[in-house]
């Protein structure tokens, strides 16, 4: 008998972690020790950004009641009690499609979220070009305002300031040049 799509709740903001749990959880059926083997520090996903197993598990129901992940059936295991398998909703697949290619708003937040969606990008075998492009088209005018601002600063203003414009310029250059790299996803096994 076909599944029935569950009616979609708006969910509130999601937190990073409930969005790379989801993110993992769309790549197919799976279950919360495989998502929190992905994301452990040693992990496949968890090297770029790791979720601890509390977490995981909080997000998963969070997730469900939501209506963006559900129960896909039972697997024995022979290794511990029996594992709960779930599976994104059409939803979910939707939200996370949206996600991955949103930029992030904040310069702080590069080495982080973007690094953490240009993973998932890769792992699933999608062009990351037009997130790094929107990514950098957010970045210029930013690094533009904090430049006209720093020859009027003075003291720790100043010193932070430049951080910040440093930091803007350090990433404006890595999305250079990762948008002229030609595109080879990752095909995983």
């Amino acid at each position: 008998m076909p599944s029935v799509e569950e009616p979609v709740l708006t969910p509130p903001e999601l937190t990073p972690p409930e969005w790379i749990v989801l993110a993992v959880i769309c790549e197919g059926r799976t279950h919360g020790r495989e998502v929190t083997r992905l994301l452990a520090p040693y992990g496949e996903v968890g090297h770029v950004w790791n979720v601890q197993k509390a977490t995981i598990y909080r997000s998963i129901n969070r997730l469900t009641d939501f209506g963006l992940i559900r129960s896909a059936g039972e697997e024995p295991s022979h290794r511990g009690p029996v594992r709960f398998m779930v599976e994104a909703t059409d939803a979910g697949q939707a939200a996370v499609a949206s996600w991955l290619r949103r930029p992030v708003q904040h310069t702080r937040d590069i080495r982080s979220e973007l690094l953490i969606k240009l993973a998932l990008l890769d792992r699933s075998g999608a062009d990351p070009h037009d997130l790094l492009v929107a990514q950098r088209a957010l970045m210029v005018p930013i690094m533009a305002a904090l430049e006209s601002r720093i020859s009027a600063a003075t003291g720790f203003d100043r010193t932070l300031l430049l951080w910040r414009y440093e930091t803007a310029s350090a990433a404006i250059r890595f999305l250079d040049a990762t948008v002229s790299e030609p595109s080879e996803p990752t095909a995983r096994s």
